[in-house]
């Protein structure tokens, strides 16, 4: 699947071909270091002088405070679950990406729609319905997936920022404790996260390196599309993407 394309159906009264910027998603599991990176290439692209917004999951001024007291109870069901966090992604697809994209801007968005297909397919199987919902996306620029296995996250988990009761799985009732659970359901999705990589071409980073080489090669992977949007602004004789000056 081809950038400027929709996933679905998309948004009637949005060309994608209007729009002018790139759209790079971070994807990989929960704690794998998705923010870290992004803040560095955010200021790796500044300094050339691009213009970056940077968007993910529950940052929506509609939905943020929304999902943070649903979640508190640990009792949503799969669908509530996500369809509150596809509600925040409409958000700020219309109020945030879109308007970025369309000023030229380069979004990087840590999480993608990809982390709703792996928790949902995870919790129910049907692959169908979530992609459904999320017909609506526009499919990103490039995708840089984050891998890693299960028990070094969990260790890296452990040392940061501790397990919780969503990013375990508790609610899928996988284990018999929060460590027990957080494996299994981290591991099924990578899976997934596997499995999307070969079906949409993810660039795949291996997330156990050191954070000096992991981020080298994410830029490695994004400049090859700056140069290729340079040069199709140079044909087109087009101010699609320019760097601030």
């Amino acid at each position: 699947m081809a950038s400027g394309q929709y996933f679905g159906d998309g948004l009637a009264y949005v060309d994608p071909s209007d729009l002018k910027g790139q759209l790079i998603a971070i994807e990989g599991t929960d704690g794998v270091g998705r923010s870290t990176h992004i803040e560095s290439l955010q200021e790796w692209l500044e300094v050339q002088g691009y213009g970056v917004v940077t968007t993910g999951w529950t940052r929506s001024t509609l939905m943020s405070k929304t999902i943070e007291m649903a979640k508190q109870g640990n009792i949503l069901d799969r669908w509530s679950f996500s369809l509150l966090y596809a509600t925040d992604f409409a958000d700020r697809l219309e109020h945030q990406i879109i308007p970025a994209l369309r000023s030229g801007f380069i979004v990087l968005a840590d999480r993608y729609i990809y982390t709703a297909f792996a928790r949902d397919i995870v919790r129910s199987g049907d692959r169908k319905w979530i992609k459904d919902v999320l017909g609506f996306a526009l499919v990103p620029d490039l995708v840089c997936y984050l891998r890693i296995d299960v028990d070094t996250l969990a260790l890296r988990v452990i040392e940061t920022k501790g397990m919780d009761f969503w990013e375990s799985g508790m609610d899928l009732r996988l284990g018999t404790d929060l460590y027990d659970s957080f494996k299994k359901y981290q591991s099924l999705m990578i899976e997934e996260f596997d499995k999307m990589a070969e079906e949409f071409g993810f660039e795949v980073v291996d997330a156990r390196k050191p954070p000096e080489e992991i981020q080298e090669e994410l830029r490695s992977h994004i400049q090859p599309l700056l140069e290729r949007t340079s040069k199709k602004v140079e044909l087109l004789g087009a101010d699609m993407a320019p760097p601030i000056s």
